[in-house]
């Protein structure tokens, strides 16, 4: 199936996530069996107003490969000079593979700006963003949405296909509602719709856990990718757990020697590309490689207070013994 230009295997994608899909979480995901990675989103005001900060999350390794950049906003005219920045090199020296364009984020400090979620309420903006930033850049352009504001205004045929007719090359649609956050079940339902709406591809997001989920989510919607966010927090080997199954294999499980061993190569990641500034952020995704390991919630509590690298691998390394409960 192709998604833009890009022809992946099965469809897998590394969903967006801030604070979580950084250069180091990206790379392992990848290695583990994801096809496609999104980075954390970034402000297009930020990038237009060449904010330093904003430039580092944009920053994709050339191995990571295809990656798209999100970018949210709410002005087509600044979404579009973001765009067009980023695919210029005039960011962080080389272009993304795609644009993605968040229009599902429920924070309110996102929202309260008419930015992210905000825009379900207004199908022609949606239309009128996409199209600006599709002519504005060389590479294709996906948008991430939810199903609507709320379950008294799910919308998502017609948010879909405001995204499609601005030229959107595909749409990953998270089956929540922003009222919901992350709160409640994904409706697959909702998803299927959107599916049966547009002519271009719909990738399926939300509640992706491991392999049945999304086999599930494929059966049910008919969707053309699956996107796993919040699934792949500490625990990577989702991808390749789905791919078995998509190719018709018993998923293989990692044992705990694999789950530490990767956990130590993602500390490590971290390090080299951000420093000991790192280890705050990567307390939880640590936390989530213990899940299932005798004596977990203790590990976590003494990941939360490590300070230092030194800290983080010797709880890393007791871990190691540790049996599954």
């Amino acid at each position: 199936m192709e998604f833009g230009h890009v022809r992946l295997t099965h469809g897998l994608l590394l969903g967006p996530m801030a604070g979580f899909t950084d250069r180091a979480m990206r790379q392992i995901c990848r290695e583990c069996g994801a096809e496609m990675t999104v980075s954390e989103m970034v402000s297009a005001k930020a990038i237009v107003y060449r904010d330093r900060k904003t430039a580092s999350l944009a920053y994709v390794d050339p191995e990571d490969s295809p990656c798209a950049i999100q970018i949210f906003g709410s002005d087509p005219a600044t979404m579009a000079e973001a765009a067009e920045r980023l695919c210029a090199g005039l960011v962080t020296g080389r272009s993304p593979d795609m644009i993605d364009i968040n229009m599902g984020c429920p924070m309110r400090k996102i929202t309260s700006n008419g930015e992210g979620g905000a825009l379900l309420a207004d199908p022609k903006k949606i239309e009128q963003i996409v199209s600006a930033v599709a002519r504005a850049v060389p590479v294709p352009v996906s948008v991430k949405l939810r199903t609507g504001l709320s379950a008294a205004s799910v919308n998502i045929t017609e948010t879909a296909r405001a995204a499609e007719a601005g030229g959107a090359a595909f749409l990953a649609v998270h089956g929540r509602t922003v009222a919901q956050q992350y709160s409640g079940t994904a409706d697959r339902s909702a998803i299927a719709a959107a599916k049966s709406a547009v002519s271009v591809p719909v990738v399926g997001n939300g509640d992706v856990t491991d392999a049945a989920s999304a086999l599930a989510m494929r059966q049910e919607t008919g969707c053309d990718g699956i996107m796993v966010a919040r699934g792949a927090v500490g625990n990577p080997f989702v991808f390749g757990a789905i791919r078995d199954a998509l190719e018709g294999r018993e998923p293989r499980l990692p044992s705990v020697e694999e789950r530490i061993a990767l956990a130590l190569r993602h500390l490590s990641l971290a390090l080299t590309y951000k420093g000991e500034r790192a280890i705050p952020e990567l307390r939880g995704q640590l936390g989530g490689y213990l899940a299932g390991l005798r004596g977990a919630a203790a590990l976590r509590r003494r990941l939360h207070v490590c300070l230092t690298e030194a800290e983080v691998r010797e709880v890393l390394l007791q871990a190691a013994e540790c049996m599954p409960e």
